[in-house]
């Protein structure tokens, strides 16, 4: 039987490991795996802040060479996540091109955590906007963040800041909303 902690939210245990032999150092039954998942998953709530998630749903014509895709579709309604990032101001730097914003940003989620909440992993082209600012950014990169004994607990999201406006994104390309809250063509 496996030993319960009490905490506030019951986390998904732990993918089982195959091949173990009595000299491995690594347990994957150990019940201070799970209690070490479910202790990071508080910390970031408590330390970090809400932000708004808005999910994308990208078709296949992702473009490799610009790193976008041209019929993305976002949805309207945000979800509320916990994760941590640190504010930035936002820097433009005079170049040899002109400005450039070099505002780059990344978020910690809690890998568990964040999957329980989207349904699936976050993917480049979601859109994350925190909650006490007004400046949304677009993730461009997601990656795990592991400890050696342990396994993954984190996903660490690079995004860029979005220079839309919020008439630009939200001009309905045809006369009728599909379930997402994007627009449908429907001809």
């Amino acid at each position: 039987m496996a030993k319960r902690f009490k905490v506030n939210r019951q986390m998904p245990s732990l993918p089982k490991l195959e091949g173990g032999t009595p000299l491995s150092f690594y347990d994957p039954n150990n019940p201070d795996v799970n209690l070490f998942n479910l202790i990071d998953d508080e910390l970031i709530r408590i330390s970090g802040s809400p932000l708004k998630y808005f999910k994308a749903y990208i078709e296949n014509d992702y473009d490799e060479v610009y790193l976008e895709a041209k019929n993305k579709t976002v949805t309207s309604e945000p979800l509320l996540v916990y994760g941590h990032y640190e504010p930035s101001v936002v820097e433009e730097v005079l170049s040899n091109f002109g400005i450039e914003l070099t505002n780059d940003q990344m978020f910690v989620f809690n890998k568990s955590y964040i999957e329980a909440e989207l349904h699936r992993t976050p993917k480049p082209g979601d859109q994350i906007q925190p909650q006490f600012q007004n400046q949304k950014y677009e993730i461009t990169e997601v990656q795990e963040d592991s400890f050696e004994m342990y396994g993954v607990y984190h996903l660490v999201c690079t995004a860029k800041l979005l220079r839309d406006d919020e008439e630009t994104q939200n001009q309905p390309l045809t006369d009728r909303a599909d379930d997402i809250g994007g627009y449908l063509d429907i001809e």
